[in-house]
């Protein structure tokens, strides 16, 4: 088991390609990855889907599960979570739990995020939402751990820059 091992959140807001990155991250670091919209409670995915968004009273549960299982991934070799974390008081609580995780940012243009989300089939949050995720993104602050990919590139090389950040972060 690695010395530090990588307790890693790909964030950004819906449509920044989170999953992709973190599976295929997740896959160059060796490790497992989990998607964090699974962590949510049913009550929230019903929420989301019929158009309102999530208010932090829905949010400080699923987030203190994303930081348990963070957490677990110190005894595990390490863990990449895909996760929304749009504020810095999320990512805190995340931090609670798992103080050594880092943060991997997916940032793009607004048109280039509701491009992609208004193409995205089958996901359980609606473009429409994106709007109100971009209004509260905090990105991340000089004394977060973290790097910021602009996500214009594909889903693989994100990756490989965020691996290769993450080796060099935590050897």
């Amino acid at each position: 088991m690695p010395e530090n091992p990588p307790l890693l959140v790909v964030m950004g807001v819906s449509a920044a390609g989170k999953s992709s990155v973190a599976a295929a991250l997740a896959e160059q670091l060796g490790v497992p990855w989990v998607d964090a919209d699974a962590l949510h409670p049913a009550a929230n995915i019903a929420k989301m889907a019929s158009g309102h968004p999530l208010d932090d009273s829905d949010r400080g549960p699923w987030l203190d599960e994303v930081g348990r299982v963070l957490a677990a991934g110190v005894g595990t070799g390490g863990i990449v979570v895909a996760c929304s974390a749009l504020r810095r008081a999320y990512r805190d609580r995340i931090r609670v739990a798992a103080p050594e995780a880092s943060f991997v940012h997916l940032t793009g243009s607004a048109a280039l995020l509701a491009a992609r989300a208004a193409a995205r089939v089958g996901h359980f949050m609606p473009a429409t939402l994106l709007a109100s995720q971009l209004a509260i993104l905090e990105p991340l602050a000089a004394d977060e751990r973290g790097i910021t990919l602009d996500v214009a590139p594909p889903a693989a090389e994100l990756a490989e820059s965020a691996a290769r950040w993450a080796r060099e972060e935590m050897p």
